[in-house]
């Protein structure tokens, strides 16, 4: 069964961490329907939505991407980039330890799930102001039984390797390539973002459907020409707290098999 973990937004969201824009105010009760719309359309697509309740103390808890990267035979729980939030972690590890087995990455080792992109058996990690080289050296190590490859990323111009590059197709991915270097992605296709919507890289591929942020019209417009059904979410709100649509949530799938 296709299940996704999310959570709440935190009434603190106000003091999220910000790194590469300016701070804005976000009304709460907007963020919370943006969320929950999220959730919503989540569940449309088919996933099984189970959404936690949320951290009162802790900003960016909602952003559920970041401590814990889930694949097919085990779950890794991560010591985040930003100490103010490695709290966030526990909670999301006692939910993750009812489908998964779990694993973690020590410190000095640093990652953030933001910058974990999956396709297929390979794992590409970018290396961050948030991610450090311990930590994928430690990836590589804990995934490297179950076949996985772990590869680095160096990454320049924005938070998280996925706010530069996801995947939306089996072989194309949506990218920024001047925030990060596209030589370890060589062989995949690009759709390229508007160089006027630098940060319209972050989108989700789900059920045939790729769920896009409605603020970024023309690059939508140039993944939609090439016949992808693509669905906009309005999250401009979230947006102020250096939010993508990849982290706020944790997609996998749950069977008999998955502990």
């Amino acid at each position: 069964m296709l299940t996704a973990i999310t959570r709440e937004v935190s009434p603190a969201i106000v003091r999220c961490e910000l790194s590469f824009i300016e701070r804005q105010p976000i009304d709460l009760g907007r963020a919370r329907q943006q969320h929950q719309a999220y959730e919503v359309l989540l569940a449309k697509l088919g996933a099984r939505v189970i959404s936690l309740p949320a951290e009162p103390d802790l900003p960016d808890s909602m952003f559920v991407e970041d401590p814990a990267i889930v694949l097919d035979e085990l779950a890794v729980i991560l010591p985040l980039g930003t100490e103010s939030r490695r709290a966030e972690g526990a909670s999301l590890a006692q939910e993750l330890s009812k489908y998964r087995k779990l694993a973690s990455i020590q410190l000095p080792g640093m990652l953030e799930g933001g910058d974990v992109l999956r396709i297929g058996r390979k794992l590409f990690a970018g290396l961050t102001k948030r991610s450090n080289a311990e930590a994928i050296r430690q990836l590589a190590e804990l995934v490297k039984p179950h076949g996985y490859e772990v590869i680095s990323v160096p990454v320049t111009g924005c938070l998280h390797l996925k706010s530069a590059v996801t995947c939306i197709a089996e072989n194309t991915l949506l990218a920024n390539r001047a925030w990060f270097d596209p030589a370890p992605f060589a062989g995949y296709d690009w759709i390229d973002v508007d160089p006027r919507e630098p940060h319209a890289a972050n989108a989700v591929a789900l059920g045939g459907t790729i769920i896009f942020p409605a603020s970024f019209p023309r690059t939508r417009g140039r993944i939609g020409s090439l016949d992808y059904l693509v669905t906009p979410l309005d999250i401009s709100e979230l947006q102020k707290a250096e939010a993508g649509l990849t982290c706020s949530s944790l997609i996998f799938e749950v069977n008999q098999d998955s502990r």
